[in-house]
């Protein structure tokens, strides 16, 4: 209930405030102030954004990134293997272990619509937990059966809370295959499906001790808003990391990675998914996503300390990771 106020409250915020910009554009605009193209393009009444390489309005975005992925969503982990030869898993699989995640931790995995990172994250959590029992036992020196079987009881009772991943998205149909997913591996425990919009998380405050988004924040239309919402949602201390697509730093490679990606990528989308124009407009996004240091900028300026950067296959993809204070 406190949460559904609070989203309540903060849309009737937000909707009033574009209303005061829109009026003040027209004013201005009105009033001659407009020296010049660059001035001008803060007092349009039309918002624009980037899909792909075509300029749209901001609301018509969301819809078209949303309609993307309805398409996309039941070949979308097939289509990841074919266009990075299976490297993916790695990059995952490197997120987890610079996460290092401990037994009680709370994961929000935003845009993880297919369970990827939730996976991992409760799979890593578990061998955590194993681990430290099996250096318990090691410790002990020549145990009976009885104190052997006392150790475990206590550990249970005294231990941390339940580790909990939720995954959310706000692409039904994305949600769907990663239900599917964890049904067939068994997955369940700990485990939690949200529907939500990543620029308007419906949560509360100081919730997660780790946010993660991988390979979606460059989808959405306000990255400085979900920066925000990813600050708000996150317990103090809590830790921010977000996988994406970014600069390549070798020219040669950047040359080769660019003649794949246009060439290859919406072929193999054609051929696979049997969707072309999906998978062109994923080549496009990640071209006008901001480059490493810029993003790390964006991070900052949303509040987070601490911020850095990883390259992974030559800057393919980059792991950024900041705290909340």
């Amino acid at each position: 209930m406190a949460a559904s106020m609070r989203l309540l409250v903060r849309r009737v915020i937000r909707l009033s405030q574009r209303n005061i910009n829109v009026t003040a554009a027209g004013v201005s605009a009105r009033s001659g102030c407009c020296q010049g193209p660059s001035s001008c393009r803060c007092f349009s009444d039309d918002r624009s954004t980037h899909f792909g390489f075509e300029t749209v309005p901001e609301e018509e975005k969301a819809k078209r990134v949303y309609k993307v992925f309805e398409n996309v969503a039941q070949k979308y982990d097939i289509m990841n293997d074919a266009m990075s030869l299976g490297i993916h898993r790695l990059w995952k699989d490197t997120l987890l272990h610079a996460m290092h995640p401990q037994p009680g931790a709370r994961l929000l995995d935003v845009a993880g619509g297919t369970g990827d990172i939730a996976f991992r994250f409760l799979e890593y959590v578990r061998s955590q937990q194993e681990r430290q029992k099996r250096r318990a036992m090691r410790s002990m020196q020549t145990p009976s059966w009885q104190e052997i079987s006392n150790n475990y009881s206590t550990e249970d009772e005294d231990g941390p809370q339940e580790s909990r991943a939720v995954v959310c998205d706000i692409n039904k149909e994305m949600l769907k295959v990663g239900k599917q997913k964890a049904d067939s591996l068994g997955i369940s425990a700990g485990l939690s499906w949200v529907v939500g919009d990543a620029e308007e998380l419906p949560f509360d405050d100081d919730q997660f001790d780790i946010y993660t988004i991988a390979f979606g924040i460059r989808n959405v239309t306000h990255i400085d808003q979900a920066l925000q919402e990813a600050l708000r949602v996150l317990k103090p201390g809590g830790r921010f990391m977000c996988l994406e697509f970014s600069k390549v730093t070798n020219p040669v490679l950047a040359r080769l990675y660019d003649a794949y990606s246009f060439q290859m990528i919406p072929v193999l989308g054609e051929v696979i998914a049997g969707d072309w124009k999906s998978y062109q407009y994923l080549v496009e996004s990640i071209r006008k996503f901001p480059d490493q240091e810029e993003f790390k900028h964006m991070i900052e300026d949303a509040g987070f300390y601490s911020v850095q950067y990883y390259n992974f296959t030559g800057g393919v993809v980059a792991l950024h990771s900041g705290f909340k204070l």
